[in-house]
């Protein structure tokens, strides 16, 4: 008869861990393997785990890797239901989700990118059933019918075809079983909250299995748009999925996977931390904004409006020949992300943005694995990626735009003084309508070949080589049409002209004239005693755009790189095991896809004032590509590429299991991505590294009783990073990196006799110590002088109680964030409101019960 636990036929998709399988009720911790799923089973005389990495049966201990692992069953009875909520139960990683539902981002170790640009790629891979999904707004449905998360600490190159320099968030779900069953699950908290989970599966034949699942998670706001008397930050998604497993033979196993997801969600509340000099203009035109930072009020012109449609398919096949196996897994994938949204995050109708974006992703993996006997296995494998990004975005003005910058600039009439003197329509700056229309696409194509070899020359010693060549090719197209009146407007220029009287209308003109003339009218023109249209400069935010490719700027990246591992093993005995690494890791360049996209110096030079006249010779200059008001920036950032020693022991004994990773981690390159007040600005840090260690502990002290508890220590620098949007942080801590991240848990099930009837405790805390959020903000700190850096500490606990009874009936409660902590998530500069800080306050205390029946 065929067994429910599906799977002998083939290898699956690298084997990383099964961690917490040990110790079923047990928080994740770190633990260590290779693939990405691995077969189980319950040894009969011991506690251990036996994985399959690289198709060799090893216990827990044997497989090196730091991995923290969380089981489907912790999920369930902590009601951890996307990812948002997995850092609560793994030190390492930290998840935060921004201006929008799909704007998140995910760090490892203190290393982590990519959210709300979808050119970046992120440095945090994220895989789900091997699929890897390449932005994060396309891996955040609920999490649902999964069988465990691992999270890989560290870069990512011989096990995962696409590169992942910072670590990788795999996400493994259960396959359809030949035994009919399934579960149901409800739950209502607080805030309306309602979730409804369901799963089906079955056998179709003696080959065949289905199964069918799917979510839907819906709650009211705990914020609230006070203006327009509607909730914020609500909850309105829901999933579905399908699955077949089909095994013609005991050597050959196919795994179908289609599935859909839904995201409708207003979001996300956006308080004011400090008014800056700037609020008074927006109560004078009619706005508001609270600043009392938790009371979850906020002031908009309108309801944001934020859509995510994510689905797709995957064919993942493996044949089992002899002592090899042959895996492939074949996936195509579209998301669609749409937002809407009040970015001034005031009542006052300034400014508006509107994004539509689209991802059709193609993967292709194939990998071949050995389980010799001897001393010698291996696995090899190929990856091919291939992506194309559309996004049609734009800007528009609001009602009040005009009012608000004519007080900031001190005169009501002002702009009207300058459309005469300029010669434009009155009441054209800053007039209600469009200030930019963008177009941006992005076409990437990669492949890999990588692998793995171990050696084993006597018993318990394993030395380990691993490989990955990648070759990535990226051609982006970005073009921008931009109203505004007074932004398409040189001030330095448009002074020169007038000087002249007219005369001076060109740069070749201008050019043209005597070297003393050329001073004379520049010096005046930079003067703002003499050039008063200066004072203007500021409400310049929106100025003309280079559009690419063009004759100086082809639009495209070619990157390669040969990255490696090398790593030696040993078991001392058979409960201790030690190991030791070097590895390295890449990821490709990032294109800055937004309308703050700039040439590289060099490319262009701008002239003082941001001159055309006055600019000296560039290949864009000479080519005659100048625009008005022109700067310079960066269109990609340049590779990462990373480093990373590592120690770890392993120690397993009945009742008492610990694990301990000492890391030395660098990346040369990392993309950094901020947010400077009016648009966001991409470039690489020369070097960044952190030092620390991961510690993991599971204590089983009596029957049905377990204690975790898990610890990373993190001591990062900025080895090199001169040209940070806030200066020089070369040396300096980065912000946002706590020095101490914990998790730990008490997990007490008793059970009623010989009934079969169980109730199952669990109570969690996590903490992240107190550190700087960033290192400044480019307009609050650098315009104003002011050093102030904003903190952030952070204290959850967690709670659940389930009575499970013998026929698959569970009725509980929970509550997440119980002592309803207040923190914040992190800070910006006010956009076009010079001096204000806005930020996200984290999500209240949430709760509720639930009843779940398995059949």
């Amino acid at each position: 008869m065929r067994s429910t636990n599906t799977g002998t036929a083939g290898s699956y998709r690298f084997t990383l861990l099964a961690g917490a399988a040990a110790f079923a009720l047990a928080t994740p911790g770190v633990a260590f393997a290779q693939d990405q799923e691995p077969e189980l089973e319950a040894p009969e005389s011991s506690n251990q785990i036996i994985v399959t990495a690289s198709k060799r049966e090893q216990t827990l201990q044997e497989v090196p890797i730091s991995v923290s692992v969380t089981s489907g069953e912790t999920l369930e009875n902590a009601q951890i239901r996307d990812v948002l909520d997995l850092q609560t139960v793994t030190p390492s990683l930290r998840v935060s989700q921004l201006q929008s539902a799909s704007a998140t981002t995910f760090i490892i170790r203190g290393f982590g990118n990519g959210d709300n640009n979808f050119g970046i790629e992120p440095s945090v891979g994220v895989f789900i059933d091997g699929v890897f999904r390449s932005r994060s707004a396309a891996a955040l449905s609920d999490l649902n019918m999964v069988s465990r998360i691992e999270v890989l600490n560290g870069p990512q190159s011989t096990l995962f075809g696409k590169n992942a320099s910072a670590g990788v968030i795999s996400v493994v779900t259960r396959e359809p079983q030949y035994e009919f069953g399934g579960q149901v699950e409800a739950s209502y908290g607080n805030f309306n909250a309602l979730v409804l989970k369901g799963e089906i599966t079955g056998p179709i034949s003696e080959n065949i299995a289905f199964s069918i699942d799917g979510s839907y998670n819906r709650r009211d706001g705990y914020a609230n748009i006070v203006n327009l008397d509607e909730e914020l930050s609500d909850r309105n998604r829901w999933t579905a999925r399908g699955q077949l497993l089909i095994e013609p033979t005991p050597d050959f196993k196919v795994r179908i996977i289609g599935d859909y997801g839904k995201i409708d969600e207003v979001c996300c509340q956006v308080s004011t931390l400090v008014a800056g000099p700037t609020a008074g203009a927006i109560f004078a035109v009619g706005g508001a904004l609270d600043t009392n930072f938790f009371s979850y009020n906020t002031f908009l012109s309108q309801v944001p409006r934020n859509e995510v449609d994510n689905y797709g398919g995957s064919i993942q096949a493996d044949w089992n020949i002899g002592n090899l196996t042959l895996t492939s897994i074949t996936a195509y994938r579209e998301l669609q992300n749409f937002l809407d949204q009040d970015v001034d995050f005031t009542s006052a109708r300034v400014v508006t943005e509107t994004r539509d974006q689209t991802v059709d992703t193609f993967t292709q993996e194939l990998r071949l694995t050995s389980d010799f006997d001897g001393p010698i296995n291996f696995l090899l494998g190929g990856f091919y990626f291939d992506e194309k990004i559309t996004q049609d975005s734009r800007l528009t003005t609001g009602a009040d735009s005009r009012a608000f910058f004519s007080l900031l600039a001190g005169n009501p009439l002002v702009f009207n003084g300058v459309e005469q003197a300029l010669g434009l329509p009155q009441g054209s700056i800053f007039s209600e309508g469009p200030l930019t229309a963008e177009q941006f696409s992005m076409s990437n194509e990669a492949w890999s070949v990588f692998g793995t070899v171990d050696f084993e020359p006597a018993d318990g010693l394993v030395f380990t080589a691993g490989f990955n060549y990648t070759d990535d090719k990226k051609n982006f197209a970005l073009a921008q049409q931009s109203f505004d009146e007074l932004s398409n407007i040189n001030l330095v220029d448009a002074f020169i002209t007038l000087a002249s009287g007219g005369a001076v209308t060109n740069r070749a003109i201008f050019q043209s004239l005597p070297a003393a003339n050329q001073q004379a009218l520049l010096g005046a023109a930079t003067n703002p005693a003499v050039n008063t249209l200066l004072g203007l400069t500021p409400f310049q935010f929106q100025p003309p755009f280079l559009n690419l490719p063009n004759s100086v700027e082809p639009g495209r990246t070619n990157d390669d790189k040969f990255t490696y591992l090398l790593r030696a093993a040993y078991q001392i005995s058979n409960e201790i095991n030690i190991y030791g690494s070097y590895a390295t890791g890449f990821k490709a360049s990032s294109i800055n896809l937004s309308r703050d996209s700039r040439p590289v110096f060099g490319d262009y030079i701008p002239g003082p004032g941001r001159s055309s006249f006055a600019a000296p010779s560039s290949p864009i200059t000479d080519a005659g590509l100048g625009v008005a008001n022109l700067g310079t920036g960066s269109r990609f950032a340049g590779p990462e590429n990373a480093e990373v020693y590592e120690l770890g022991v392993k120690a397993q004994w009945p009742g008492f299991g610990f694990n301990l990773a000492l890391f030395d981690q660098t990346i040369k390159g990392f993309q950094s991505f901020l947010f400077t007040g009016t648009g966001f600005q991409l470039n690489n840090a020369g070097q960044q590294s952190v030092r620390g260690f991961e510690l993991d502990t599971t204590i089983n002290p009596a029957d049905g009783l377990v204690f975790t508890f898990a610890a990373t220590h993190l001591d990062p620098v900025f080895d090199s990073f001169t040209e940070s949007p806030v200066g020089d942080l070369t040396g300096l801590r980065p912000g946002g990196i706590p020095a101490w991240s914990l998790a730990t848990s008490a997990t007490y099930t008793h059970e009623f006799g010989a009934s079969g009837n169980k109730l199952l405790t669990r109570l969690d805390y996590s903490h992240e110590s107190n550190t700087a959020i960033n290192n400044g903000l480019p307009t609050f700190n650098a315009a104003l002088g002011n050093t102030r850096i904003f903190n952030r500490e952070v204290n959850l606990v967690n709670a659940s109680m389930i009575f499970q009874l013998d026929n698959g009936l569970e009725i509980g409660a929970w509550a997440r964030n119980l002592l309803d902590d207040q923190y914040i998530i992190t800070v910006f500069d006010g956009v076009a409101q010079s001096g204000t800080v806005s930020g996200y306050p984290s999500q209240p205390r949430t709760y509720g019960g639930l009843v779940r029946f398995k059949f």
